[in-house]
């Protein structure tokens, strides 16, 4: 990117952040934007009221000249007394608005990906993590640096002013003596973002080997397999990593700002030396020696603030890069805007091709298949085969590199994605366990049944599970986690109540349960984890489910999907074998030895 251009990206980040923060907090920033303006004015006012005060007294005039400039100071004092306070506090309050304004539009912004590619890319998932440091407060602090940036040039511009009008040399040497130290804190300004940026990988690898070591759920693996020096080890290399690479950045700071600081201190004594010299020999009054030590500070002073203000800019610019990037991202699937009417005759996968990346191989190669409306289809095959890819697809988590999937003859690409996930129920492999109550687990499944009480425990009967969930210390209310209570839990730490995988199990299927009233049902492997009998009744249960519904039904054990009305076997991301169960065993090809396998299996243990 050439420099113009970029001088417009940072421009365009700025007037974005201010916009961001105007809307925030309406009232609020114009107060700021004053405040700030006024702090830039005070120091001027203060030494040039100091300077006719001095030359007064000096001449041996009256006090009443003298009292306008004296009350002048005084309030001047108390101005810049009051300002940091009044602009510190008005600073929170902008810095919570923006946070809130932020954060709303950022998880706004991840709303509109309704697909699951960009999740899946680590570098969106850096570019996310640094939009989530920066977004709280990084629009705030780019107006506040861009604001304290103006207040310093209006310190520095007062004070150079004082500084020609004194003394042209010195007034030049001051200027020039701030100009690299604005060149050198941009820089390093540049390559902290750039080590920020490239630490992030190693630090979300840090973050994950120690979540793992706190984590619950690796707890038991962790314990009995010895892994926790292992994690430890893997957690601290990447640590040290990361702060070498930052201690390096330290280093190089360090060694510029020590010559910045020497440089000042040496102009600074110089134009000292020169004022004296001055006074002395008649060229300047007491009142002038004490402006021109006052413009020199003040000058020092401020330049260095806007230096610090601009460094902070351009770095608070390269980080909230990421959060707008982020926040204006576009759609990552084609918007659809057609309605989704109820299914009527079925959903057709024509000529389907599919792979995750160009760079990686083909997981479904030509699919076509059929599920008729009012009847089920199982899917089975070997792991990697391609079935959960294909429930990918039918609830548009991706779209198909070829070929189309048709509702009802329509392509779903063209159709509003919201309405036809709203006609979808599914049960997934991999269930969420939220640390919410046990009525509210359930009741996501329906959000607009959330309150309904009477659907919530019918779900839960269903599945098996409103015997469990009645006998918790606080029935359907009872809270299932330890990350944190309600306020009313805090003296009662034991409603806390930590489920076993296959109680968590019935609650996904009853949060699915809740969801009847869709179109299609999808049920990828809906029993794993439950014990025998539970796995028969909650098979029962689906099964009565899905009478006259349209489902998909995925299961490794072939003895759940023989009642199914239509069973493909997928190998290599192909139909290979396509009939009713008993059709597929009279075929005698992979399902059926497949079949034959698992039941040897069951015979060999009651036998045995």
């Amino acid at each position: 990117m050439n420099t113009d251009l970029r001088a417009r990206r940072v421009l365009s980040l700025l007037v974005s952040a201010f916009r961001l923060t105007r809307t925030a907090a309406p009232a609020g920033t114009p107060l700021y934007v004053v405040l700030c303006l006024l702090g830039g004015v005070v120091p001027l006012a203060a030494a040039w009221c100091t300077k006719i005060l001095l030359d007064g007294l000096a001449a041996g005039g009256g006090w009443t000249p003298l009292l306008p400039w004296a009350v002048g100071l005084a309030v001047t004092g108390l101005v810049s007394g009051l300002l940091p306070v009044a602009s510190e506090y008005l600073k929170q309050r902008l810095d919570r608005a923006v946070a809130v304004l932020t954060m709303d539009r950022l998880y706004q912004a991840m709303g509109r990906l309704t697909g699951l590619a960009r999740m899946e890319d680590p570098r969106f998932r850096d570019k996310l993590q640094l939009a989530q440091q920066t977004g709280r407060s990084g629009p705030g602090q780019l107006v506040d640096d861009g604001l304290g940036a103006v207040q310093a040039a209006v310190t520095t511009a007062g004070f150079l002013g004082t500084l020609l009008v004194l003394d042209v040399g010195m007034a030049v040497i001051v200027l020039l003596a701030a100009v690299p130290a604005l060149l050198a804190h941009l820089r390093l300004s540049r390559a902290r973002a750039e080590v920020l940026w490239s630490i992030t990988p190693a630090e979300r690898r840090e973050v994950f080997y120690a979540e793992l070591l706190s984590s619950l759920d690796a707890a038991k693996e962790l314990r009995l397999l010895g892994l926790g020096n292992l994690f430890r080890r893997r957690m601290l290399v990447e640590l040290t990593a990361a702060h070498a690479v930052v201690e390096g950045q330290d280093r190089r700071e360090a060694r510029v700002r020590g010559l910045l600081a020497g440089l000042t201190a040496l102009v600074s004594a110089a134009g000292l030396v020169w004022s004296v010299w001055l006074a002395a020999a008649g060229s300047l009054s007491i009142g002038d020696v004490a402006m021109f030590v006052a413009a020199v500070a003040g000058v020092q002073s401020a330049s260095q603030s806007l230096v610090h203000n601009l460094a902070s800019a351009h770095h608070s610019v390269l980080l909230f890069h990421h959060y707008d990037e982020i926040e204006s991202q576009p759609a990552d699937l084609p918007v659809g805007g057609a309605p989704v009417p109820p299914l009527r005759q079925g959903i057709e996968l024509r000529n389907v091709w599919f792979r995750y990346a160009d760079d990686q191989p083909w997981v479904l190669c030509g699919v076509n298949l059929t599920i008729p409306h009012g009847r089920s289809l199982a899917l089975v095959g070997l792991n990697g085969a391609g079935k959960s890819t294909i429930v990918k697809l039918l609830c548009r988590f991706y779209d198909p590199c070829r070929g189309a999937i048709l509702w009802d003859g329509v392509d779903i690409r063209t159709c509003a994605v919201e309405e036809l996930r709203a006609r979808i129920g599914a049960v997934f492999q991999d269930y969420m366990r939220y640390d919410l109550t046990a009525a509210e687990n359930i009741g996501l499944g329906d959000v607009s049944a959330m309150d309904d009480r009477a659907r919530v425990v019918e779900a839960a009967r269903r599945a098996g599970a409103h015997d469990m969930v009645t006998a918790l210390p606080r029935g359907y209310d009872t809270l299932l986690s330890r990350m944190f209570f309600d306020e009313a839990d805090r003296e009662d730490p034991d409603t806390g109540v930590l489920l076993s995988g296959g109680q968590w199990q019935r609650l996904a299927l009853a949060r699915a349960f809740l969801r009847d009233r869709r179109d299609l049902m999808i049920l990828d492997e809906p029993s794993s984890g439950l014990d025998a009998q539970a796995e028969h009744e909650v098979h029962n249960s689906l099964r009565r489910h899905r009478e006259g519904a349209t489902s998909v039904l995925i299961s490794h054990r072939l003895g759940t999907v023989r009642d199914a009305s239509v069973i493909a076997v997928l190998t290599g991301g192909q139909v290979s074998e396509l009939g009713t169960h008993d059709e597929l065993m009279f075929l005698g090809g992979d399902y059926a030895r497949l079949f034959r396998l698992q039941a040897s299996g069951y015979d060999e243990v009651v036998t045995g």
